[in-house]
């Protein structure tokens, strides 16, 4: 609360006095905290949670699905720009499917993936909209960690930790068209991310199904305006010892209307080395489960195969 939000209150106007200044932001001494443990009983259950009340303004993520839709609305020369080989820096591509070479069957799917260096080396498409997004997801990935640290008794995350955590983050822009026959392909194949977490803005379409816990069913994560979905990644389940679940999900394809999603993946840096933290083997008393692998060589296992559900976890299994 600033010097007059302080005064209004103090010289008798009270909680009136705020409401009456059109505050863009309320003050922080009026919000409730979040509960820490449901997200990490979520973590631990499921591997996937939605989050509303994250602080991050409907228009923002309106105006990234909005772009979203520009981008893939642009004619075929255009876009062509942007293919693996005519992009204009490595970090920037456009795709379709997962892994076409690898795959039996193609997913129903184009993508824009931009690999996050700085502002500066951004793409000058979608600039504005998805710099302004990422910067503001900045206090959410910050707040996801510190909870999920605290129930790994991880209670200081430092340089280093942040690094392992959080160095890398990659964006993906999402296009299903609607298909004349859904029934008979995917939007995504079954499979689990290899991020420490990922953010995902999803538009009112739906169709993102997860695997229960069961191990059998699926269940439709359903679209709530403003809310962002989480799930936990491969490299958190690794650096858990398995406390945390990545967990496996699909996409299904429509048949009557586009639809867009924006996942913002969360990744340690490249050259990091993840495996169970020493800190959750000391509270666990457990032996590793996982064994250590540099970051790099994971995602590359992950790019060298068609989508396998979790399969690719047994690469560093003990």
């Amino acid at each position: 609360m600033n010097t007059e939000e302080k005064t209004k209150v103090a010289s008798g106007h009270a909680v009136k006095g705020l409401s009456e200044m059109e505050l863009k932001d309320l003050p922080k001494q009026y919000i409730q905290p979040q509960s820490e443990r449901p997200l990490c009983d979520a973590a631990e259950k499921w591997g996937f949670f939605q989050i509303i009340n994250h602080g991050i303004p409907l228009e923002v993520l309106e105006n990234v699905k909005r772009a979203t839709l520009a981008f893939f609305a642009l004619a075929p020369e255009d876009k062509r720009n942007f293919l693996k080989e005519n992009s204009p820096n490595s970090h920037v591509r456009l795709g379709t499917s997962f892994i076409p070479e690898a795959e039996n069957s193609l997913e129903w799917k184009d993508y824009l993936s931009l690999f996050y260096v700085s502002d500066d080396a951004a793409l000058a498409i979608c600039r504005d909209q998805l710099l302004d997004y990422m910067n503001k997801c900045q206090v959410v990935i910050k707040f996801l960690l510190q909870v999920l640290m605290k129930g790994l008794n991880s209670h200081e995350i430092n340089e280093k930790k942040w690094s392992l955590l959080s160095g890398s983050k990659r964006i993906n822009l999402n296009f299903y068209p609607k298909c004349l026959k859904p029934e008979l392909t995917v939007g995504v194949g079954r499979r689990s991310d290899v991020s420490t977490f990922t953010i995902l803005l999803q538009d009112d379409i739906g169709r993102l199904y997860v695997q229960a816990p069961d191990g059998e069913s699926w269940v439709h994560v359903p679209p709530i305006s403003g809310a962002l979905v989480i799930n936990i990644g491969d490299a958190l389940q690794i650096m858990s010892n398995g406390k945390y679940k990545s967990i496996e999900h699909r996409v299904i394809a429509n048949g009557s209307k586009d639809r867009v999603s924006i996942p913002l993946f969360v990744n340690p840096k490249p050259n990091e080395v993840i495996g169970p933290l020493k800190e959750v083997l000391v509270q666990s008393d457990e032996k590793p489960k996982y064994r250590k692998v540099l970051y790099s060589d994971y995602t590359l296992y992950f790019y060298k195969k068609a989508h396998d559900g979790k399969g690719i976890l047994d690469y560093v299994k003990i």
